[in-house]
């Protein structure tokens, strides 16, 4: 659509204030180690909580944002397509979409600043699982949380799966 960007992160990040960094995976003879977040990470503010959510093969769980909160999220089971959109007054990278591939075949830690909208599909033949390490609990009493249908005409995002 006019007016609006659509990236795919390999490298660096596409809209301002998202930053996306490459997971170190530590294999053994019994298994592996990843470190997700850690807070000598030049990503790390504070902590909020840590909190797990899967997606079923398929589903696409979008779209969602904060005015808050800092997400902090790392696909620990499965293959996701992250989707961003950054509908911020101001800032530079305004309407511009932004796309990151995480999971197993490719460890990420994706920060997320408050007022970009994000949500994924699960793209892997299993249910995914996704870790989020926000900077603040979750309010029960005044939710820091808005939300768009996936199919919203205000983001302009086609969820089907694509063919190679």
């Amino acid at each position: 659509m006019a007016g609006h960007e659509t990236e795919t992160t390999q490298g660096d990040p596409m809209i301002d204030g998202v930053q996306v960094q490459k997971l170190r995976v530590i294999p053994d003879d019994r298994g592996r180690l990843m470190e997700i977040l850690r807070s000598d990470d030049e990503v790390f503010e504070r902590f909020g909580q840590v909190y797990v959510t899967t997606t079923y093969p398929g589903a696409v769980k979008a779209w969602h944002m904060h005015r808050l909160q800092t997400d902090h999220l790392a696909a620990i089971h499965g293959m996701f397509r992250l989707a961003l959109y950054d509908a911020r007054e101001g800032s530079p990278t305004r309407d511009v979409l932004q796309e990151v591939f995480m999971g197993v075949h490719n460890p990420m830690l994706v920060r997320i600043p408050p007022g970009v909208y994000h949500g994924w599909t699960c793209i892997s033949e299993e249910e995914g699982i996704v870790v989020n390490v926000p900077d603040l609990p979750y309010d029960r009493e005044h939710p820091d949380e808005y939300r768009l249908p996936p199919d919203t005409p205000e983001i302009p995002y086609d969820w089907s799966r694509r063919a190679g």
